[in-house]
């Protein structure tokens, strides 16, 4: 990632909403705004490829559901460049492996940490689950406010976006799908 041609782009933007970019207050806030992007968007200059986000598995024979739920997420919405906030909710049947719980908060924090849509982010999370765990089912739904409906636009504070994706026993089976669903909302 470019911090200085970050911080050269967002003197720029000042300059063009009117602001002196060199006064008192605003003397480092180029250099911040960097610094933050590069926070927030980690993901795109990260060098951890995605089948070693869930590469630690252990061998175990449990059959029922695994849920991680309330899995703080926060991403940029790829159209306007504001964040999105909420919470994801993980859920998988095993087949043979499992993985160890953090992995699963890794694997929402490694694509959410970039420019995306959360139809995208929701179905990428399942996707990787899905592929590097081999489980009979995997269920993920998140629930985010978008900043750039809430503060601009339509202005419609308090919405909630939510999103799912259900793969396997999760979207074939109803008794598996109400179960994550009763523990989501519980």
């Amino acid at each position: 990632m470019d911090l200085k041609k970050i911080e050269d782009g967002f003197r720029i933007i000042l300059e063009g909403l009117g602001e002196d970019p060199d006064r008192e207050g605003l003397l480092k806030t180029p250099e911040r705004v960097a610094k933050m992007y590069a926070e927030l968007l980690s993901g795109l200059s990260s060098n951890e490829k995605e089948e070693n986000v869930l590469a630690t598995q252990f061998v175990e024979k449990y059959d029922e559901m695994i849920l991680l739920r309330d899995i703080p997420v926060t991403s940029i919405c790829e159209h306007h460049f504001l964040p999105f906030t909420g919470v994801a909710h993980v859920a998988y049947v095993p087949g043979n492996r499992i993985v160890g719980l953090s992995k699963l908060a890794r694997a929402v924090d490694f694509y959410a940490r970039r420019p995306q849509v959360q139809e995208r982010l929701t179905t990428q999370i399942a996707e990787l689950i899905h592929s590097s765990l081999e489980p009979k089912g995997v269920g993920v739904v998140l629930a985010c406010t978008h900043t750039c409906m809430t503060i601009r636009g339509i202005q419609k504070t308090g919405s909630v976006m939510f999103t799912s994706k259900l793969i396997g026993s999760f979207k074939s089976n109803a008794t598996t799908r109400a179960e994550f669903m009763s523990l989501i909302n519980h």
